[in-house]
């Protein structure tokens, strides 16, 4: 296990969620599900207890804790895309998999993970400063989901 992890805990999905993930991702991959040597509050002995996978390139362990917390916006994967055809990839796979949009490139998975599913043209408009990153982020703050067309045309207004 790496020495920095991300633990995300989830009700009883984690090995679910963790194949799905490595399924979407590149550089994604489930290494290990550890079952419960006995019972436990959210679950039995033999159950799944944790999972060791990772998200493009990032190390995880999912916990099924049971439902006491939930996922919020608080924490969110941020994957960056380097065109339309990616961005609608992976955008498309969380939400038509039981998830849901929300704005500016933001979507949540069917577990509530929050994901960023952002253009680089667009980190690299906000990057430019001044009227250019003025003009996209105008763009951005009225989309779902990223239209790099969209902000490269605001980048050139």
């Amino acid at each position: 296990m790496a020495k920095n992890t991300i633990c995300l805990w989830f009700d009883k999905d984690a090995e679910a969620a963790a194949r799905f993930y490595s399924e979407i991702f590149p550089d994604s991959m489930v290494s290990a599900v550890h079952r419960a040597p006995g019972d436990y509050p959210a679950g039995r002995e033999g159950g799944v207890l944790t999972v060791e996978f990772t998200v493009a390139g990032i190390p995880c362990l999912g916990l099924n804790g049971g439902p006491v917390f939930k996922h919020n916006e608080a924490f969110s994967f941020q994957i960056a895309t380097d065109d339309q055809e990616e961005t609608d990839r992976y955008w498309n796979a969380i939400v038509e998999n039981g998830g849901e949009e929300s704005a500016c490139g933001w979507c949540k998975d069917k577990w509530g993970i929050s994901w960023q599913i952002t253009p680089r043209v667009l980190t690299d408009a906000l990057a430019a400063g001044g009227d250019e990153a003025k003009r996209a982020f105008e763009a951005m703050m009225t989309m779902r989901k990223i239209d790099v067309a969209a902000i490269e045309a605001a980048r050139r207004a």
